[in-house]
């Protein structure tokens, strides 16, 4: 005869699933790096990247920069200490950090996504670098280059950093993230630019802040691939785009030539 076991009388056998315990962060009175991470919708990867961040410097504070979430990813964030700034509608990553450097408390502020787990390790060398006068802490990583035919972002990077005579950045950019900034370099550059990174990467160059490659981070084989509309990428359009506003800054700043002399040429006498 077959004995049924009685719910709850008989102790089940099988190994409960442990759950990934969550991060804990404490943020520093007096803060003297701030981690700016805006997030949307990423409740998954959020607790990965919080632990991370939250062993990359003793004073430190981490800044969640809510926007458009709708799974529990500004809880989350809140749960584990983190300051959390909340909006309703989907910010972009880009107004995010123009958001999170505002609330920001420290003298070094170093960006991060919400969609990409990077080590502490690897996350420190930026941090380092302002701290030891860097006024902007670049990840080196530059893209593809190896392709016959280069990607329309890729060459945007790489001709903006020619004409701003920085040809040693390579594809270098405050486009790509982690990147740290000082507190000088926010006042300097403003917060209001960080919404389009190629200007604020400009301007940068133009008033002659320290910029420099910290460390390369290959972000490339970890940044989730976006869904495309047809066969076009509104991500790429939109990246040119903002290195299109930035050259028409450099020109307006410096002249058509973007600062550039005219040589030994005699315009004036052509007719």
């Amino acid at each position: 005869m077959i004995r049924r076991r009685k719910r709850g009388l008989v102790p089940s056998t099988r190994k409960q699933a442990s759950r990934p315990k969550l991060p804990k962060i404490v943020n520093h009175r007096d803060p003297m790096v701030s981690i700016i991470i805006p997030a949307m919708n990423e409740r998954a990867r959020l607790p990965s990247v919080l632990r991370e961040a939250s062993k990359v410097h003793p004073r430190s504070e981490t800044i969640v920069i809510a926007n458009g979430s709708t799974d529990g990813t500004a809880e989350i964030a809140a749960a584990v200490g983190a300051r959390v700034i909340r909006f309703a509608e989907p910010l972009g990553h880009d107004v995010g950090r123009r958001v999170g450097a505002e609330a920001a408390r420290g003298q070094a502020l170093l960006f991060m996504d919400a969609d990409m787990v990077i080590s502490a390790a690897e996350l420190r060398p930026f941090v380092r670098a302002v701290l030891s006068g860097v006024d902007v802490a670049l990840n080196g990583y530059s893209g593809s280059v190896g392709r016959q035919i280069a990607h329309p972002v890729v060459l945007a990077k790489y001709s903006l950093n020619a004409w701003l005579s920085r040809p040693d950045l390579h594809g270098a950019s405050m486009t790509a993230v982690p990147h740290a900034l000082s507190r000088q370099a926010l006042e300097v550059i403003g917060s209001k630019l960080l919404e389009i990174p190629p200007l604020a990467h400009t301007v940068a160059a133009v008033r002659g802040l320290n910029i420099q490659i910290a460390k390369t981070v290959a972000v490339g084989g970890i940044n989730p691939v976006r869904r495309r509309v047809g066969r076009s990428d509104p991500l790429a359009s939109l990246v040119v785009g903002d290195h299109l506003d930035a050259v028409h800054w450099l020109i307006q700043e410096q002249g058509q030539r973007g600062g550039y002399s005219d040589l030994n040429r005699l315009r004036g006498k052509v007719r």
